[in-house]
């Protein structure tokens, strides 16, 4: 694992949302009841942002779009787009289910790392 240094905790405060280009990845780092959490930027769906996706009590993030939830430990999805059946058969792949992509994180020395494999 290749731990990268992304964030000060400080500036993370609780409820936060900061996204951080790692090399070509943006990973969005999110502050939510007191734990990190580290996932890829881009709903699975379409490749919209998630920043402003919505964090539920029960730690998943919505998508704003398409209202896909995901959850933030493991990246399951915890509820996927729905299409009425005629614009579904036109999505085709678009309307496959995946699961969004998490990375571990720690804090050290006072800074928030994400864990990426090498």
């Amino acid at each position: 694992m290749n731990w990268v240094k992304v964030l000060s905790q400080e500036s993370l405060a609780p409820g936060a949302r900061e996204v951080v280009k790692v090399g070509k990845q943006a990973i969005l780092i999110i502050n939510h009841s007191g734990e990190i959490f580290a996932v890829d930027n881009k709903c699975p769906h379409l490749k919209l942002s998630l920043k402003k996706g919505k964090v539920t009590d029960d730690g998943a993030i919505v998508c704003r779009w398409h209202r896909s939830a995901f959850d933030l430990r493991s990246g399951e999805v915890k509820e996927w787009c729905t299409f009425p059946p005629v614009v579904g058969s036109m999505m085709g792949k678009m309307s496959d289910q995946k699961s969004l992509p998490v990375f571990p994180t720690r804090i050290e020395d006072g800074n928030i790392l994400v864990g990426l494999e090498e």
